[in-house]
């Protein structure tokens, strides 16, 4: 692929880190668009999300990542081994940790990414909770690791932001345009559209049932210029989930697809008319084929 001319820049910057510490916020953040879906519950993201940024110039492909974990489910292990493919081939790495807690598995994982062969930022994420009297020790804590740069920022805020993208655009080297100028992600429509519903389930339900849930969408039909039809099944792993989910008389999938329904229409700028259906697959997440017919890897 052709480049822009010589002094166009670009590059791969992955963003890794332990669960739940503000990797998906991040790259919205840095996107400008509401590339990866968000939930206060850890192991939110699965598969890789791909964020692309634009400027005069320049063009930086950014790749969210499951957090690191130990796999316990074949979808666990395609996750873990998302995080990995994600080492490859980059120009630049973000580990991100959070600011507002000591972890001494996080502390491992930071310590253990920290040497390579391409520029390293690791972000102290969260610092909208954290004193600042207690952000300087945090600080001294990573500062012997090798790290190009530590950057407090808050990924909620946008504190801190703009000196990450100075030590990211440093950090590109000359390159083509790998994505065309308008593009922001390059998840399909339905890829997102199914992580939107899932997000909103993540948000709704009990503790146990969110992560045996997968998201299906089966079909899309333009009705008109104004009205975009949607037909989506929603996963479980157990009968028992399947009436939880669904809920008294229908009024928690009513509740998933209403303020899915919201996220959607702001995606393709049409109203929606979202069905979704609740079905059960037990144990879909240690099955290839229902891991692959749900949109991760047949390599897992």
């Amino acid at each position: 692929m052709a480049s822009d001319g010589a002094a166009f820049k670009s590059g791969f910057v992955s963003i890794v880190g332990r669960p739940n510490v503000g990797k998906s916020t991040l790259l919205n953040a840095l996107v400008g668009e509401k590339v990866a879906i968000i939930s206060p519950r850890p192991q939110t993201t699965r598969n890789q999300i791909i964020g692309i940024r634009n400027g005069e110039g320049w063009q930086i492909v950014f790749v969210d990542t499951p957090g690191i974990h130990k796999p316990r489910t074949r979808l666990g292990e395609f996750m873990d081994k998302s995080v990995k493919d994600a080492l490859q081939a980059i120009d630049a790495l973000i580990v991100i940790t959070d600011a507002s807690r000591s972890d001494p598995a996080e502390r491992e994982t930071v310590k253990s990414l920290a040497v390579g062969g391409v520029p390293r930022f690791l972000l102290l994420n969260k610092i909208d909770l954290v004193h600042p009297q207690q952000l300087l020790p945090r600080i001294a804590q990573y500062a012997g690791d090798g790290y190009d740069a530590i950057l407090p920022v808050s990924a909620k805020t946008g504190e801190g932001l703009e000196l990450l993208m100075q030590h990211l655009l440093g950090a590109l080297p000359a390159g083509p345009r790998y994505y065309p100028e308008g593009q922001w992600t390059a998840q399909t429509e339905r890829q997102i559209i199914a992580e939107l519903v899932r997000e909103q389930a993540l948000f709704a339900l009990q503790e146990e049932i969110p992560h045996g849930i997968g998201v299906e969408v089966l079909s899309m039909k333009e009705v008109s210029p104004t009205l975009t039809e949607i037909f989506a099944d929603v996963y479980c792993d157990k009968d028992s989930h399947k009436g939880i989910i669904i809920g008294r008389q229908g009024a928690m999938l009513r509740r998933i697809g209403s303020k899915a329904r919201e996220s959607i229409e702001r995606l393709l700028n049409t109203q929606v008319n979202l069905k979704l259906w609740v079905k059960v697959r037990p144990d879909w997440r240690n099955s290839r084929q229902d891991l692959k017919s749900l949109g991760y890897s047949e390599q897992v």
